[in-house]
Parts: C-alpha cells; sequence; structure tokens
C-alpha cells in the first residue's frame, strides 16, 4: 500500500503542476488584458484546488500513516534532525506544501471577492505564481517521478 500511494503521490504531481502552470497563464492574460473573471477562470482554478487538496491528503496519509521516513524521525527527532534528508521529509516538505495550498486556497479566495474581474486575474497571478514556486523547491526531484 506504501508503494502505491508514493506512486500515486509522485505521478499527481505532474497533473497538480500542468494544472498550476495553466492557472497562472490564464490568469496573466485575463490581467494583461484586463478582461473579466470567466467561467474558466473560476473552473480552472476550482479544479486546482481540487487536485492539491487531493495530493495533500494523499501525502497527509503517507506522512502520518505509512511513510519508513517519518516513523524513523519521529523514533529519534534530534537525530533525524541532523540528517538532511530525513528532515526535509519529516518537516521541510510538509512545510512548504501546507505554505503552497493555503496559497492556493487564499488565491482561489481572492478571485471569489466581489472586485473587478482584472483584480481577480492579478490575485489568482501573485498567490498560484508563489504557490508554484514553493512548490518547485518542495518537490523532492533526486526521487522517481512516478
Amino acid at each position: 500500500m506504501y508503494t502505491g500511494l508514493l506512486h500515486a503521490h509522485s505521478g499527481f504531481r505532474w497533473l497538480v503542476l500542468i494544472v498550476l502552470v495553466v492557472a497562472i497563464v490564464l490568469s496573466v492574460y485575463g490581467w494583461t488584458k484586463r478582461a473579466e473573471w470567466t467561467k474558466s477562470g473560476k473552473t480552472t482554478s476550482l479544479i486546482l484546488m481540487i487536485l492539491m487538496d487531493i495530493q495533500f491528503l494523499i501525502g497527509l496519509v503517507l506522512y502520518v500513516f505509512l511513510s519508513p521516513m517519518t516513523k524513523a524521525a519521529f523514533n529519534d527527532f534530534g537525530a533525524a534532525m541532523k540528517n538532511a534528508t530525513l528532515r526535509f521529509y519529516v518537516v521541510e516538505h510538509i512545510l512548504m506544501m501546507v505554505i503552497a495550498l493555503a496559497l492556493v486556497h487564499i488565491g482561489r479566495s481572492r478571485t471569489k471577492k466581489d472586485i473587478v474581474g482584472w483584480k481577480k486575474h492579478r490575485a489568482a497571478v501573485i498567490f498560484y505564481t508563489i504557490s508554484l514556486l514553493v512548490i518547485l523547491m518542495a518537490i523532492p526531484w533526486d526521487r522517481p517521478l512516478f
């Protein structure tokens, strides 16, 4: 079960990244054209938020219940903090991903406010781009891609 969920979590990241980049591109276009916030923007941001939530839940199940790394780290947390690999998975990865998830939720929330359409695009660009940068820093690129 651990291996299957780990592969799902690793593979699912590509879907999240693709939708996140699409959302950013659509919002940059809408912002530069000073366009209204349309159904495509709403749909893309909703799909992005759902995918991020699913990815986070898979990661949380791995982190709390299944990962041998987190189990080993929590047995001796002091030693884990001295090990760069364990520290990355136990502290840095999850912390940065929670921040990225929060940024996507904040960005989506800002687009639901009663403001001018192009300002919704601007908010989406800002929050989604910061989220993308955080995600790219938090992805363990040395792990298998799928």
